[in-house]
Order: C-alpha cells, then sequence, then structure tokens
C-alpha cells in the first residue's frame, strides 16, 4: 500500500523558484511526489506533458508543477482517485466547475448596491446634453 501524505504534511510545500524549465528531480522536492509518480501521472493525465530534450530528460515548465501540485492534492489530500481526478481536470488542466462548486457562490449574501440619486445624474446628463448642442451649432 503506497504512504500517502496527510494533509498537514502537503501544506507545507516549498515555494516555486522563478525559472523556466525544472527538472523531474526539482519537481520531485516541490511537489513531494517522487520522479516514478510522475512519469506514472504523465501517463494517466494528458495535460502533463514536459518537454523533452537529450536522452529522454523531462523538463517541466512553471504551469506544468502547478498542475503537479493540483493532481497531488486531488489524489493525497481530496482522496480522490486517478479517474476521479481526471475527470476533475478537464482536457486545459482547469478544473470542470460543479452545481456543488457554486453552490456555496450562490449563497453568499450580494453586496449592496450604491445608491444612485437619479434626478441628480438626469440633471448632469441634460447638462452634458446642452453643451453639446451648443458646440455642435457654434460649429
Amino acid at each position: 500500500m503506497t504512504e500517502r501524505p496527510n494533509k498537514a504534511e502537503a501544506a507545507v510545500l516549498p515555494p516555486i523558484p522563478a525559472k523556466r524549465y525544472f527538472t523531474i528531480g526539482e519537481v520531485s522536492e516541490l511537489c513531494g511526489v517522487k520522479p516514478h509518480v510522475l512519469r506514472y501521472w504523465e501517463q494517466e493525465f494528458t495535460q502533463l506533458k514536459p518537454v523533452k530534450r537529450r536522452g529522454n530528460r523531462r523538463y517541466y515548465q512553471h504551469h506544468e508543477v502547478l498542475l503537479v501540485r493540483r493532481i497531488r492534492e486531488l489524489l493525497y489530500e481530496q482522496g480522490f482517485t486517478i479517474s476521479g481526478a481526471r475527470n476533475r481536470l478537464d482536457g486545459r488542466g482547469h478544473e470542470i466547475v460543479t452545481p456543488d462548486d457554486i453552490a456555496p457562490i450562490l449563497a453568499r449574501p450580494e453586496p449592496a448596491e450604491p445608491q444612485v440619486d437619479v434626478a441628480l445624474v438626469r440633471a448632469e446628463l441634460l447638462d452634458i446634453l446642452a453643451l453639446l448642442r451648443q458646440g455642435a451649432s457654434a460649429a
């Protein structure tokens, strides 16, 4: 059985340095997963496609490191299966929004609308219209 990190360990991932490319070893350390797991996830998640260079070495970009962290979160912290995590992510690496995701947003109270003095706005618009008419007749 594979040992999975608990939620407290999962929250302590190092910051991602400002680099263009990361080796599989660096991604492994940044995301808290072993290199063989990353290679396996490449087969399971079509969104994860690191650049391969000389000797078939993998180089991950920043957005792929973020994707690996998201996959890790889905699998290890939220308890998704590989299939469930794959379904949770769409073809671009973004999450598919479900009604359950929207419900908490809809439950939030709407912000109070600013009070507008309609009479004042109307008077200002009439003043602007008068100025425009004066300018048009002068031309």
